[in-house]
């Protein structure tokens, strides 16, 4: 049976915990705790360790979803969550106060994914606010990683097929990525 393990990465309040649960077809395992930064994003809880739910495609794929915690003192988590993830799904809040520095900041978290072109953004909160618009963020995303190709998406992370269209382009690129890196003679 292929396994990918994905990574669901970005700011608290991006929808990780939200969209993992939308997917997954197992109970997910979940390590919230009371939100101490309500200041920043208000809401009740926020993931401190991480969340893990499973996804199977068809008989022989599976899909284990690892959400990553958002405030950055837990950024440990996010090193040792990266360690096995084939893929980054990065979820951007379209609400917060600069999504774009988000996203930047997000995608030079995880360099490797990044440079094997493993990653699909996600843009939530659209309806809150309208802008930057998604050919902003890939507008952005090529300048910052020029040559790569990181697909830009709004998304609902309440939506099952929202998430499921970035989920399935997600293992796209990676599969991609992996084929053509096997095709690349080696450079002596």
């Amino acid at each position: 049976m292929a396994e990918h393990v994905i990574l669901f990465a970005g700011p608290m309040g991006a929808g990780k915990t939200t969209a993992i649960r939308s997917l997954s077809e197992i109970e997910v395992v979940s390590t919230e705790a009371l939100n101490t930064e309500r200041h920043v994003v208000d809401k009740a809880t926020t993931t401190v360790g991480l969340d893990y739910g499973e996804l199977t495609l068809g008989a022989d794929e599976k899909v284990r979803l690892y959400g990553a915690p958002g405030q950055r003192r837990f950024a440990f988590m996010w090193d040792v969550l990266a360690q096995r993830a084939r893929g980054l799904m990065l979820l951007v809040n379209n609400d917060a106060p600069d999504p774009l520095e988000s996203t930047r900041r997000f995608l030079a978290q995880f360099p490797a994914l990044v440079e094997k072109g493993a990653v699909v953004v996600g843009v939530s909160r659209t309806d809150l606010a309208r802008t930057p618009l998604v050919h902003e963020y890939a507008r952005a995303i090529a300048g910052w990683h020029p040559g790569r190709t990181i697909p830009v998406f709004t998304a609902d992370p309440r939506s099952a097929s929202h998430m499921r269209t970035l989920l399935m382009a997600l293992v796209a690129n990676v599969e991609a990525a992996e084929l053509l890196s096997e095709q690349q003679p080696e450079v002596a």
